[in-house]
Parts: C-alpha cells; sequence; structure tokens
C-alpha cells in the first residue's frame, strides 16, 4: 500500500523521501509521566472523597482540577511530538513542527556544506542523538533534527544523497560540451 505524502511535503515528479522520522519519544520528557501521575491522583481522590459518607467535596473538586491539569499537561506535550516530523527526500530536508501553526523549514541538499551527528550517553543508551546540519554561507547551523531516534540512519540516508549529488556533478563535468 502507497503512504500519501503530508499535504506541506511538495515533492517534484523525479523527487522521493529516502527517510522520515519524529523526534525520539524521549522528547516528550519527565513531564509526562510526572502529568500523568498527577491526573492519577486526581481521579484517585474523586474516587476516595465520591465513595465517603458525605458526597462530593473540596477533595474531589481538587481531584477534578489535578485530573485536568495532568491530562492537559500530558496531552500537549503528547500533540507537540506527534506533530513534529523530519524528513529528507532525494532533493531536499524537511522539519515540520507546530500544533495550532505550522512551522516547515526546508532547503535544497544541494546547499549542505558539513553535517555532525552528537549523541551523549543517554542518547546512545536509548538510541536517539541530534543530526545538525549547515549549510555554504553560513557558520551556524541551518538545520537540526532533535533526538532523532536511530540517527545514524538519517545520517546514512543524507550521505548516500551527498554522494549520488556529487557523482551527478562528476558525470556532468566528464561529459563533452
Amino acid at each position: 500500500m502507497a503512504r500519501s505524502t503530508p499535504d506541506w511535503l511538495h515533492l517534484t515528479d523525479d523527487e522521493t523521501v529516502v527517510w522520515e522520522s519524529r523526534p525520539h519519544p524521549i522528547t516528550m520528557g519527565v513531564r509526562v509521566p510526572i502529568a500523568v501521575l498527577v491526573a492519577v491522583v486526581g481521579i484517585a481522590l474523586i474516587v476516595v472523597d465520591l465513595t465517603g459518607a458525605d458526597g462530593a467535596g473540596l477533595t474531589a473538586l481538587l481531584g477534578a482540577l489535578l485530573v485536568l491539569g495532568g491530562a492537559g499537561v500530558a496531552l500537549v506535550r503528547y500533540a507537540v511530538w506527534t506533530t513534529t516530523r523530519y524528513v529528507i527526500t532525494s532533493e531536499e530536508l524537511y522539519k515540520k513542527c507546530g500544533i495550532v501553526s505550522r512551522d516547515v523549514t526546508q532547503f535544497r541538499i544541494d546547499r549542505i556544506q558539513n553535517t555532525t551527528l552528537e549523541q551523549d550517553m543517554l542518547g546512545r543508551l536509548l538510541g536517539y542523538g541530534d543530526l545538525t546540519i549547515y549549510t555554504a554561507g553560513s557558520g551556524d547551523p541551518e538545520l537540526t533534527f532533535e533526538r532523532t531516534p536511530r540517527p545514524e540512519r538519517a545520517n546514512g540516508a543524507l550521505n548516500d544523497q551527498l554522494g549520488e549529488l556529487v557523482e551527478a556533478k562528476r558525470t556532468q563535468r566528464r561529459q563533452p560540451t
């Protein structure tokens, strides 16, 4: 079954997606488990208060606030994670993020000057890292795929595309004009 192309990804006729991902789930951070724990405590407070002799009271109200707050924080962090996408095509790089508004950064692969792959100890243990891309004419990073799962795959896909670009340029130079 062929996958459909998202509406924010504009591919040319001969362009293909060679790698795509979203950040590693660790990106959601410790806020999500804490928020879920807060919501569970809120549910427990509601149940305890409602099963008491006095009926619903201040404890149930506090529990409801904890449930709403915890669930809200967890849902926002999850939404940020699910709406962030990284894509490498045969011609361009894309990074999309945003819940309410959409921010898509893209640039052509032929502008890439240098890349770095960084993994700290936890990243190596859990299988994520940062892939940073520098372009010609800029000393600052142009784009970073933060906490990318299996970053060596993204780096490999990007290096393959860069290699194909270099080979295509060599072939063009060898052809008589």
